[in-house]
């Protein structure tokens, strides 16, 4: 099957600017991996669930390289030094050098292993990411963020350390169950609250072919989404101010993982139960008009998202894990709450 390349764009940071290429079928071509393999040697790390569907087709494309891989057990509740480790100790078996391409197959999970594995590989190696969920082809693959979980908080050991390249291939997305599709969709809403009443416009048209899975809007969302991220990036690499702004929801959402234990809620769905609680603490503190909050939560609801807490949860408990979120500086916990659709700040 031909590759078919819909949007190319760029994450514009001089010397370590790299390409997100949006398609379908692009897993399937050499011509849109190899290019950006270093040397000879490739390392694939993936997941159990995810190998057996795509992986032997990754490694027809990667015809002719040195070729080893890694499966781990899926879930975030394996995103920890202990699965770090076996990344190593894998490379080191295999003798792969400082010329070696880590390449990550997987969603997020796999691909903050695999971008924190080569942040620290012989002091640096390169890595390409083939997000195969929609939350990391939204998210989690751009940006260069990389990091493990720690048991009292979520993303607390990590390093920013930039891909080579981002291939998203939507094919991919055809043996995605509809929940993972729906925690997607909570990071794509994300950017158009905080940067682009434009694009929230949009999606509140798009609702109805969104939730159809329609490949041609859902490819636009993507690259419109993938651009506001990419721009807040390209601007703030490091979080110094702008790119803090994208934690919005997600400082109450890691907060939930923490408390019900990693893996009981899905990524996506915490930050959009996330978002909810910011919306509410937006209109509390007097920033946000409660008809924008209702707008913003009906949205969240069309696309099947939650936006209730569960009965029975902690806040007590929910409080405690904030403080320990790796966003908390010696002026108390920074919060981003919104003043209106497409304008975030941030607080303490």
């Amino acid at each position: 099957m031909t590759a078919d390349l819909n949007y190319e764009l760029q994450v514009n940071l001089q010397e370590r600017s790299y390409p997100v290429r949006i398609g379908f079928d692009l897993l399937s071509s050499g011509e849109q991996v190899c290019p950006w393999v270093a040397g000879e040697q490739v390392f694939i790390l993936s997941n159990e669930i995810v190998a057996p569907l795509y992986l032997s087709r990754l490694k027809e494309a990667l015809a002719g390289l040195s070729v080893n891989e890694l499966i781990l057990p899926d879930g975030e509740q394996h995103k920890n030094l202990n699965s770090l480790a076996r990344v190593f100790d894998a490379l080191v078996a295999h003798r792969h050098r400082r010329t070696t391409t880590i390449l990550a197959l997987g969603g997020g999970v796999i691909g903050d292993l695999a971008g924190f594995a080569a942040a620290c590989y012989q002091r640096g190696v390169a890595f390409i990411q083939i997000p195969t969920t929609l939350l990391a082809q939204v998210d989690s693959s751009v940006g260069g963020k990389t990091a493990v979980n720690h048991p009292q908080g979520k993303n607390m050991i990590g390093a920013f350390y930039q891909p080579k390249l981002v291939l998203a291939d939507l094919s991919l997305l055809t043996t995605l169950p509809e929940r993972e599709y729906r925690a997607g969709i909570a990071e794509l809403v994300k950017h158009a609250i905080i940067y682009s009443a434009e694009l929230f416009y949009w999606l509140e048209q798009s609702v109805d072919e969104l939730n159809k899975w329609n490949p041609d809007v859902l490819a636009e969302a993507l690259y419109r989404s993938v651009s506001i991220k990419a721009e807040i990036v390209a601007a703030d690499e490091r979080e110094a101010g702008l790119r803090e702004q994208l934690n919005f929801g997600h400082t109450f959402g890691h907060a939930l993982e923490v408390v019900t234990g990693y893996g009981e809620w899905l990524h996506g769905e915490a930050v959009a139960m996330g978002m909810s609680l910011a919306l509410q603490l937006s209109v509390k503190e007097g920033w946000l008009e409660p008809e924008q909050s209702i707008r913003v939560r009906s949205l969240l609801e069309a696309l099947k998202l939650p936006t209730l807490l569960p009965s029975g949860l902690s806040a007590d408990a929910l409080r405690t894990a904030m403080t320990v979120d790796k966003k908390s500086t010696s002026k108390g916990l920074k919060l981003i709450l919104l003043e209106g659709i497409g304008k975030a700040r941030s607080t303490t």
